[in-house]
């Protein structure tokens, strides 16, 4: 490519992704005049990695030192369920419909199965629900029989 190693490296610091950013520098490093093989260890990978990178940056440019997109098992459930999933944990538990007064995973497995058809392992449904931006919080228990207006006349007598 006509690429020089200082485009190489200015390249490395535009890049977002920091794995394609180390083997546009390994690149830069051999136009720079290391060795291919001390090139590699510093920027570690091995000397037929490297090579095998150079081959894909003088077939595809820098675009070709991108990790592709790995093939892998698909989702269990589609992104409409996974919106009705979120739907259901913003909403909370109905007593009368889920038997629960708060989800828990097991729940949410329980229910899961029954309207999608979809068997899933509790630990599974704790990374679907992470993967959804939830977080596991618990509200702070309160007592059923408390006042809440004799704690407000607390507060505003107390010297604090």
């Amino acid at each position: 490519m006509d690429m020089s190693a200082a485009d190489l490296r200015a390249a490395a610091k535009r890049s977002g992704d920091a794995r394609q950013a180390s083997r546009i520098l390994a690149i830069a490093m051999v136009l720079d005049g290391f060795s291919r093989e001390e090139a590699a260890r510093l920027c570690g990978m091995d000397r037929q990695t490297l090579r095998d990178w150079v081959h894909r940056y003088n077939k595809a440019g820098l675009n070709g030192l991108a990790d592709r997109a790995r093939s892998g098992r698909p989702a269990s459930l589609s992104w409409l369920e996974q919106g009705k999933l979120a739907s259901w944990v913003e909403q909370g538990a109905d007593l009368a419909r889920d038997g629960v007064v708060r989800f828990r995973r097991v729940d949410l497995r329980d229910r899961i199965a029954a309207e999608f058809g979809v068997t899933l392992h509790e630990r599974s449904v704790g990374k679907l629900l992470r993967r959804l931006n939830f977080r596991r919080l618990s509200v702070r228990p309160q007592h059923p029989q408390t006042d809440l207006a004799a704690q407000e006349t607390f507060k505003k007598t107390s010297q604090t």
